[in-house]
C-alpha cells in the first residue's frame, strides 16, 4: 500500500518549473530589479514565491519576508517595519533613505532579496522605499500580487516597472494537477480521479490540497497498492478550512448578492435574463469583476455559472430547506412560462421539481430520462426513472431503465427489468429492441456464453438478420472472430441497412474488432472510422453506449497498422470523451490503452492504464476486463522489476474464473511468462508463450499471435519462430506484423545489420522496446565481432530507444558490452544465476546437469573477469527483488 505525505505537510512545489527558469533569468540579470508574481486568490503564489526567495538565499542572497495586510496599510511602513534599522527616522526621505540602505549595505557587500507577500496591500510609503532600494541595487524584490484585488497607484506602478518582471500565475491544467497529485501522495493516481479532483479544485492549488486532505481523512481517497482512487460515487468531502475560505470570499459579495449566487449554486448555469431575475445588472457586474460568476456565449444565448465548482457546494450547504425549495420551484415554473424550448430544459425542471418535493409530471420524468440518456448520464437516468409511477411505465420506459442500469454494471438489476419490459412490448419492433438489450446485459456481465447464446437464439422474432447480426457481436466479444466474422460477412456499410441501427452498431463494432485480432488491419481501419462517424450521427436516437466505445477497434487497428503513436493518443482522447460514460466502457478503453502503451513498450505507462481499468472493473465485477487488466499489470510490474507486485496481481487473476472477452485470452498469459523471465527463467517462460501462441492460434488471433511469438523470439527462441511469424506476415497487412518477422529473422541469424534495420523500422512505427532492444543487440554482435565503431554508434542508439522504455529491464536490455562475449547458453545460464537461482534449480529448469551448469558458469565467470554472482547480477543490471524472489 502506498503512504501518502503529510497532507497538513508543504507539498513539493511540481509543476512551475517554467517559472522558476524565468525567475532564475530574472536572478543573473543585474540590471533586473525583481519579480512580481500575480494571480487569483490559491493558486500557489505565495509558495513559488517562498521558494524563489530559497533559491536566491542559496545564490548568496539574504533572504528576509514581510506580509502586507489591510491592517498594516493603514500605518505607513507597517508591514516592512521589521525590515528597517532601529531609530531611523523616515521624516526626511533623504536622509532615512541613506540610513536605511547604509544599514542593508553590510561589510560583505551581499545584497537582500525581500519577499512582500501582498503586494497590492502595501502602503504607498513601504512602495516608494522599496522603489528606491531597488533603484539602488540593494535588494531584488519578489512580490505576490492578487489578481483583480484593487491596488493603490504606486503598488501597480512598481509592478509594471521595466526592471520588474511579472509572472502571471494560472490554475493548473489536468496534466499538471496529475504531476502534483502523485509527487503529494507518492504514487501513480488513476485518469478518472485526477479529472475529478482537477475538475472539483479548478486547477486551484489551494483548494486542491483542502480537498485531498478531506479525502484522505474521509477515507474517500485510497491506493489500492497500484494507483489512488477516489471510491465509486463518492462526494469530495473537503475540510473545514476550506468552507471558511470560501465563505469569506463569497461574503465579501455583500447580501445583494446573495439570491443569485443561492439560484446559480441550486440550478447550475442558467441564461443571463434569469440570472436578472435575481440580481441587479449592476450585482451581476460586480460579481463578475470579483471572480465570483462567470459568463459565457451558448450560440446567441449569453449563459451566466459559478466561477468555481467549490462556490456552489459552500453555498448550497447554506440553504435552507423552505428557501431551497422555494428557489428550485420558482426556476423550474420560470422556464415552464418560457415553453421550455431550449434543448436540455424539461431535464432541468424534472431535476429542480424532484429535488425540491420528489415529484415531476410523468411526462417530464420521461422525456428528461431521454435527454439524459442522449448526454450518457445513465445515473440520472436511474434517479428519474426510479421517481415515475409504476402505472406510467411503458416497456420503452423500463427499456431505458435497463439499459441505464447495464451501463453502469448493475446486471442482475438490469436483466430483471429487461425482463419486465419484454413482458410489457406491445409490438415485434419492442421486442426485438428489448432482445437485443438483454443479450448485450448477460455478455458484458460474467454470464456463461452459452446462455447468452441461447438467449439470442430464442428470442421468438421473425427478424432474423438482425438476430444473425447480433449473434455476430456476441460470438466475437466472446473470443470467436472467424465465427463472428462469417456472421458479419455481408455487414452492409449504412446502419439503415438492417432493421434495427442497435444491431448495425454493434456489428460494426465488433467487427472491426475481429478484423484487427485476424490480421487485416486496414480494412479494420476504414470499418472502425465509418463505424464511429454512423454512431455520431445516430447518438440521439438510440439506446446504446457513447460513441467513443467505436474508437476500441479503432485503436486495435491503428496498433497493427504500425501507427502505435496515432492508437495511444486515439484511446487516450476517447477515454476522456466517456469519463461520465459507461463504467464498462471506460474499463475496456483503459484495457486497450494499456494494451497499446505496452506494445509500444512504455510499461509505466501501460501499469498505470491497467490500474485503472482494474479499479474500474472491480466496482462491477467484470471478470472481463478484469483479466486482461491484471495479466497486464503482471506483465508491466514484471518489466519495472516489481516482482511482488507482479505476483500480487497475478494471484489475482488465478481468483478470478475464465471469462472469454474482446481481447483473446492467449494474450493473459503475458503476465506469467514475463514474471518467469524477469526471474531468469527464459526456459520456462518461452514455454509458457509457445502454449499461449498456439491458443491464439487456434482461435484464430493471428495479430495475438505474433505478439507472443514475438516475445519467444525476444527470450531466446528465435530460430524456433522465425518461420511461422514470417507466414504471419504474408497473412497479415499489418506492418507491426511485418517488422516483427523482420526482426525475429534478424534474431535468429543473429546479423547485427539486419538488427539495426529492425530497430530503425521499429522506432518509425512506436514500438521502442524492440527498438531499443534490437540495437542493444546489435551493439553485442558487433562487440563479439570486435568491431568496437560499429558497436559504438549501435550502443548510442540503443541507449536513445531505451530512454523512451521507462525503466524497462528485459535480458537483451543487459549492457552490451558486458554480456557480448557470451554463447546464447551462457547467457541464458548467467541470467539465472544473476537472480541467485542455485546450480541445482537452473539445471532442472533447463535440462542439464549440474555439472554442466557450474561449468558454463566457470567460462562467463572468465569471460566476464568476475568472481561471484553478486557481480554476475550487476553485469546484467538485474533487480534485487528478482534475486531475492530466486535466493
Amino acid at each position: 500500500m502506498q503512504r501518502p505525505r503529510d497532507p497538513l505537510s508543504r507539498w513539493p512545489l511540481v509543476g512551475r518549473e517554467r517559472e522558476l527558469e524565468v525567475f532564475a533569468r530574472v536572478l543573473a540579470n543585474r540590471r533586473a530589479r525583481g519579480v512580481v508574481v500575480a494571480g487569483s486568490a490559491g493558486v500557489g503564489k505565495s509558495r513559488l514565491a517562498e521558494e524563489c526567495l530559497a533559491r536566491a538565499v542559496r545564490a548568496g542572497f539574504r533572504g528576509v519576508r514581510a506580509r502586507a495586510s489591510a491592517a498594516a496599510a493603514a500605518v505607513p511602513l507597517g508591514a516592512i517595519a521589521h525590515l528597517l534599522p532601529a531609530g531611523v527616522d523616515l521624516s526626511d526621505p533623504i536622509k532615512g533613505f541613506a540610513a536605511v540602505a547604509a544599514a542593508l549595505n553590510g561589510p560583505d557587500q551581499r545584497r537582500w532579496a525581500v519577499l512582500v507577500d501582498g503586494l497590492h496591500l502595501l502602503d504607498a510609503t513601504s512602495v516608494m522605499l522599496l522603489r528606491q532600494l531597488m533603484d539602488a541595487g540593494l535588494i531584488r524584490l519578489i512580490a505576490t500580487m492578487r489578481s483583480g484585488e484593487v491596488a493603490g497607484e504606486a503598488a501597480q506602478t512598481l509592478a509594471r516597472g521595466d526592471a520588474v518582471t511579472r509572472i502571471e500565475l494560472a490554475a493548473f491544467d489536468q496534466d499538471r494537477v496529475e504531476v502534483v497529485l502523485q509527487a503529494a501522495l507518492g504514487g501513480p493516481v488513476g485518469p478518472n480521479t485526477v479529472r475529478l479532483l482537477q475538475a472539483a479544485s479548478g486547477g486551484n492549488m489551494l483548494y486542491l490540497r483542502e480537498l485531498v486532505h478531506g479525502a484522505l481523512t474521509s477515507g474517500v481517497l485510497s491506493s489500492d497498492g497500484e494507483v489512488w482512487h477516489l471510491a465509486p460515487g463518492s462526494r469530495l468531502p473537503g475540510t473545514r478550512r476550506l468552507t471558511e475560505l470560501i465563505d469569506r470570499h463569497l461574503a465579501a459579495a455583500g447580501p445583494a448578492a446573495r439570491p443569485v449566487l443561492e439560484l446559480l449554486a441550486l440550478c447550475g448555469p442558467l441564461p443571463l435574463a434569469d440570472a436578472r431575475a435575481a440580481a441587479s445588472c449592476q450585482v451581476l457586474d460586480y460579481l463578475e469583476h470579483a471572480g465570483l460568476i462567470l459568463t459565457s456565449q451558448d450560440r446567441r444565448r449569453t449563459r451566466v455559472a459559478l466561477a468555481h465548482p467549490l462556490y456552489g457546494e459552500v453555498v448550497r450547504a447554506g440553504v435552507l430547506a423552505l428557501r431551497r425549495q422555494q428557489i428550485l420551484l420558482g426556476q423550474a415554473e420560470r422556464v415552464e412560462a418560457y415553453g421550455a424550448r431550449r434543448r436540455g430544459d424539461v431535464l432541468g425542471i424534472a431535476t429542480w421539481r424532484l429535488a425540491a418535493i420528489n415529484a415531476a409530471d410523468p411526462a417530464i420524468l420521461i422525456q428528461a430520462a431521454t435527454v439524459a440518456r442522449n448526454a450518457h448520464d445513465y445515473p440520472q437516468v436511474i434517479t428519474l426513472l426510479e421517481t415515475l409511477p409504476e402505472p406510467q411505465h411503458t416497456a420503452s420506459t423500463r427499456l431505458l431503465f435497463g439499459e441505464a442500469l447495464s451501463q453502469l454494471g448493475r446486471w442482475e438489476q438490469a436483466d430483471a427489468v429487461l425482463a419486465d419490459a419484454a413482458d410489457r412490448a406491445a409490438d415485434e419492433q419492442e421486442e426485438l429492441a428489448i432482445a437485443l438489450a438483454r443479450t448485450a446485459n448477460l455478455a458484458w456481465s460474467n454470464t456463461d456464453f452459452t446462455q447468452v447464446l441461447a438467449a439470442n437464439r430464442t428470442a421468438s422474432l421473425s427478424d432474423r438478420r438482425t438476430l444473425q447480426v447480433n449473434e455476430g457481436f456476441l460470438r466475437i466479444a466472446a473470443g470467436q472472430p472467424a465465427h463472428g466474422l462469417a456472421l458479419l460477412e455481408d455487414l452492409e456499410t449504412q446502419p439503415g441497412s438492417i432493421r434495427d441501427a442497435r444491431a448495425w452498431l454493434r456489428g460494426a463494432l465488433a467487427k472491426p474488432t475481429a478484423l484487427a485480432l485476424t490480421g487485416h488491419a486496414h480494412q479494420a481501419l476504414a470499418w472502425a472510422e465509418r463505424a464511429y462517424t454512423a454512431h455520431l450521427q445516430l447518438d440521439d436516437h438510440i439506446l446504446l453506449p457513447h460513441p467513443a466505445i467505436q474508437k476500441m477497434p479503432l485503436v486495435l487497428a491503428l496498433c497493427e497498422a504500425g501507427r502505435l503513436a496515432d492508437a495511444r493518443t486515439t484511446a487516450a482522447h476517447a477515454y476522456a470523451e466517456l469519463t461520465d460514460s459507461s463504467v464498462i466502457a471506460r474499463a475496456w478503453m483503459a484495457v486497450f490503452l494499456g494494451r497499446a502503451q505496452w506494445l509500444a513498450g512504455h510499461p509505466q505507462s501501460a501499469r498505470r492504464w491497467y490500474a485503472e481499468a482494474a479499479a474500474l472493473a472491480r466496482t462491477i465485477n467484470h471478470a472481463k476486463a478484469l483479466r486482461p487488466a491484471l495479466a497486464g499489470l503482471a506483465a508491466c510490474a514484471a518489466l519495472s522489476g516489481d516482482l511482488d507486485a507482479a505476483e500480487t496481481a497475478l494471484d489475482e487473476h488465478r481468483t478470478i474464473p475464465p471469462a472469454p472477452g474482446f481481447l483473446p485470452a492467449a494474450e493473459e498469459r503475458l503476465g506469467h511468462a514475463w514474471l518467469l523471465a524477469a526471474r531468469g527463467n527464459l526456459a520456462q517462460a518461452r514455454t509458457v508463450l509457445t502454449e499461449a501462441a498456439q491458443a491464439a492460434r487456434a482461435t484464430g488471433h493471428l495479430a495475438s499471435e505474433a505478439v507472443l511469438l514475438t516475445d519467444i523470439a525476444r527470450l531466446g527462441g528465435a530460430q524456433d519462430v522465425a518461420g511461422r511469424l514470417t507466414d504471419l506476415a504474408q497473412a497479415c497487412d499489418g506492418a507491426f506484423t511485418h517488422a516483427r518477422a523482420r526482426l525475429a529473422t534478424a534474431l535468429a541469424v543473429d546479423d547485427p545489420v539486419q538488427l539495426l534495420h529492425a530497430a530503425d523500422e521499429l522506432e518509425q512505427l512506436g514500438a521502442d522496446l524492440l527498438a531499443a532492444e534490437a540495437a542493444t543487440t546489435a551493439a553485442a554482435t558487433w562487440q563479439r565481432a570486435r568491431e568496437s565503431r560499429r558497436a559504438t554508434a549501435a550502443s548510442r542508439q540503443a541507449a536513445v530507444a531505451t530512454a523512451r522504455c521507462q525503466g524497462a529491464r528485459t535480458p537483451r536490455l543487459a549492457p552490451a558490452e558486458a554480456t557480448a562475449p557470451l554463447t546464447p547458453r551462457e547467457r541464458e545460464i548467467a541470467l539465472l544465476a544473476a537472480t541467485r537461482t542455485t546450480s541445482k534449480n537452473i539445471a532442472k529448469s533447463l535440462s542439464l546437469s549440474v555439472r554442466t551448469v557450474d561449468n558454463h558458469l566457470q567460462r562467463v565467470y572468465s569471460k566476464l573477469g568476475i568472481t561471484t554472482r553478486r557481480e554476475l547480477a550487476a553485469a546484467f543490471g538485474t533487480s534485487s527483488r528478482a534475486a531475492a524472489c530466486n535466493g
